[in-house]
């Protein structure tokens, strides 16, 4: 409510279907994603959604099924909404050093880059910290961490050694799978930065402000 969107969550709709199809179950991602269309209908309200794989394979919602071009035309990653329009509203200092790690899926795939340091930047006192290679892949890669798991942490590890000499005292990245993956590293090395999502350190800030209260 703080930038002035109102969440609604709609019955009936199912897993977006995108491990089915990182596993080659095409058959199974076609029948949940026309599930989900039928679910959301014909408005042209935006969907948003907060995980960087999901939002990746819904805006290929046309591909998938033939009939979904409507659909995946509606769907925005979150930081997209709330950068529209201006960008979020300001909140309250929060005096930390993040270490931004973008979702493959979310720059790569859907190439959003810019909406995510709009959040960043309504936070004051909040500073970026760089670190080469960030767009790299951490090695989560949606069922990599199972399927490869050697492969995977190798993947990862460069980044942890990037990390650990940056010294963030946040990594802040927009997947779920990253989320675990970059969360597990770093407890494995000993480093202790939290693993948020951007919108969590904004609704931290909107806290810190009183907008809830």
């Amino acid at each position: 409510h703080v930038n002035g969107y109102e969440v609604r969550e709609v019955a009936g709709q199912v897993c977006c279907g995108a491990l089915h199809a990182h596993a080659g179950l095409g058959e199974a991602a076609r029948a949940l994603a026309r599930m989900n269309v039928t679910a959301f209908g014909d408005g042209d309200e935006p969907i948003v959604v907060n995980s960087a794989g999901c939002g990746a394979l819904l805006k290929e919602y046309g591909h998938l099924t033939g009939d979904g071009e409507r659909f995946a035309a509606r769907v925005r990653d979150v930081t997209e909404l709330l950068a529209a329009n201006g960008g979020p509203v300001p909140g309250a200092p929060l005096d930390l050093h993040v270490a931004y790690d973008p979702p493959c899926h979310l720059l790569h795939a859907q190439r959003v880059a810019d909406p995510p340091q709009r959040l960043f930047a309504a936070i004051p006192l909040l500073r970026l910290v760089t670190v080469p290679g960030a767009a790299d892949c951490c090695g989560s890669a949606g069922l990599f961490t199972l399927l490869e798991p050697e492969m995977s942490r190798a993947v990862l590890h460069p980044k942890l050694d990037r990390l650990r000499a940056a010294a963030p005292q946040v990594v802040a990245t927009g997947n779920p799978g990253c989320v675990m993956q970059l969360g597990a590293g770093l407890a494995a090395r000993g480093i202790r930065a939290p693993v948020r999502h951007p919108v969590e350190l904004l609704d931290a800030s909107y806290r810190a402000a009183g907008w809830y209260e």
